[in-house]
């Protein structure tokens, strides 16, 4: 800024503008400069340095110095500014690891995509989710027991005004006690069917004692009965149940029907839908390992990142390889009339577009199902939008990459004795991966004949663990050929 000033007669002002274009290396705007600075802008009063008796030769060799300092230099105070931010960050996060997580996913509860990317690195960190809950939860995200309880303001459809007022009931009246309580207390503006769809899915009632599928199917009995009991009120109509107590007019209303839960799928599903990402689980948990062993990018490094210059992190033509679920596919004819397709891949932060030219479509059509888990191959495509694209090159369905079910035992005596139980257990799970014996007291393995060959997968590993132990099953990923 200087240089440009006292050589250039630039204004503080304008010097600023430059110092802004150099900083955010915008080469349109300093070529612009160049000119400006060398020569002068008479329209702009900008005297430039031929004016100062500086030649053309030495003002643009020292303009090219300023532009080749511009690529590495950072402003001292800057500088010193971001250590205090960084050490404070640092310490925050190792100290006080769960409050700094909340912390960070709160700063970001309005982007689904992010707080998903923090959820992963909670995982990472050994910091366990817990779901919302209309008695423990907050608006943002809190602490409870080390562990992050999920903030109510990140539940869909449902206003922070309204989370407020339900917090300010609660911390006033004391906590809910059923899901009758909690439209009773609260008025028909805070309480709807929307509302409590969405609290129900998020999993928010889940301490009222009752599953997700008892209350769903109840929760339209007993706001009708809430809502009737409140015009019988206003008209001045009573009956001998208004004058009992509040358990007892929770034992005499209708009983909630005996249902099983839904299965874990559809609890994922619905967490999925209200909250916008997995909460209590996810489905490619099982599959951790062999994604770690192939993937080369997560589908977050296909979204350009404000904070790190608003670039993605893959690149134009970068070959990588992601992994997770078929969630949408969406067919086209092309002008050769040949069938292509683009299709949604989720992993565990986030989702990317993989298009499908015809020749690969015809190759890789029987894998292209929702829900097929796949790594998939291909180029990068960085356009003008803000999230890149994947061309697929190769794709391989998670079931054809190999794996191996370590099963360990303490000594021969043990697996004589126990091995026969495991062999039932797995038996009605055919498959491709090898299963490996291993003996703790000789550190001996032994790998299995293929005519033992199982399919690994979540419940072949909770059945394996239901005789051995957690402990003592262990899946090894191997990479795909």
């Amino acid at each position: 800024m200087q240089i440009v000033q006292n050589l250039g007669g630039y204004t503080l002002g304008r010097a600023d503008l430059v110092r802004r274009a150099m900083s955010k290396k915008k080469h349109d705007v300093m070529n612009a400069e160049r000119q400006n600075f060398v020569y002068g802008n008479e329209a702009e009063g900008v005297p430039g340095c031929v004016s100062k008796g500086i030649s053309p030769e030495i003002a643009n060799q020292i303009f090219d110095t300023m532009t080749a300092f511009a690529s590495y230099a950072f402003n001292k105070s800057h500088a010193a500014a971001y250590a205090v931010v960084s050490y404070d960050t640092a310490w925050l996060k190792y100290y006080y690891p769960e409050e700094f997580m909340a912390a960070l996913m709160t700063s970001v509860i309005e982007n689904s995509g992010k707080v998903a990317s923090y959820i992963y690195t909670c995982k990472q960190m050994k910091i366990g989710m817990l779901p919302p809950d209309i008695n423990e939860g907050r608006g943002e995200f809190s602490v409870r027991d080390h562990k992050i309880r999920y903030g109510l303001n990140a539940i869909k459809g449902i206003g922070k005004s309204v989370v407020d007022e339900i917090v300010r009931e609660r911390e006033k009246n004391g906590p809910y006690k059923s899901l009758r309580d909690f439209m009773e207390r609260l008025s028909s503006k805070e309480v709807n069917k929307k509302t409590i769809e969405n609290f129900i899915k998020a999993g928010a009632f889940d301490g009222f004692g009752y599953n997700r599928r008892q209350m769903m199917t109840h929760y339209p009995t007993l706001l009708e009965e809430v809502e009737r009991s409140r015009k019988d009120s206003v008209s001045g109509q009573f009956s001998l149940f208004d004058l009992a107590p509040q358990e007892t007019k929770m034992e005499m209303g209708a009983p909630y029907p005996r249902l099983p839960e839904y299965e874990r799928s559809q609890l994922l599903a619905f967490e999925k839908e209200v909250l916008g990402i997995y909460v209590s689980g996810h489905p490619l948990e099982a599959d951790l390992g062999l994604i770690k062993k192939n993937v080369t990018a997560m589908t977050s490094d296909f979204v350009a990142d404000e904070e790190s210059g608003g670039s993605a992190k893959v690149t134009d033509g970068q070959k990588v390889t992601v992994g997770g679920m078929i969630t949408g596919k969406t067919l086209k004819t092309t002008k050769s009339n040949q069938m292509m397709a683009f299709i949604t891949v989720e992993d565990m932060i986030g989702s990317v577009e993989v298009l499908i030219f015809p020749k690969d479509y015809e190759k890789y059509k029987m894998y292209l199902n929702e829900d097929e888990k796949v790594l998939v191959t291909g180029r990068v495509s960085i356009g003008d939008d803000p999230e890149g694209k994947l061309i697929l090159e190769r794709m391989i369905p998670f079931a054809d990459v190999p794996r191996e079910l370590w099963l360990a035992f303490d000594n021969t005596a043990d697996y004589e004795k126990r091995f026969q139980a495991v062999k039932s257990a797995l038996t009605s799970f055919d498959g491709r991966d090898t299963l490996v014996v291993y003996l703790k007291e000789t550190r001996q393995y032994k790998k299995l004949p293929p005519s033992m060959n199982i399919a690994v997968c979540a419940e072949s590993i909770q059945a394996a663990r239901d005789i051995l132990g957690e402990d003592n099953v262990r899946t090894v990923e191997q990479k795909a050929k």
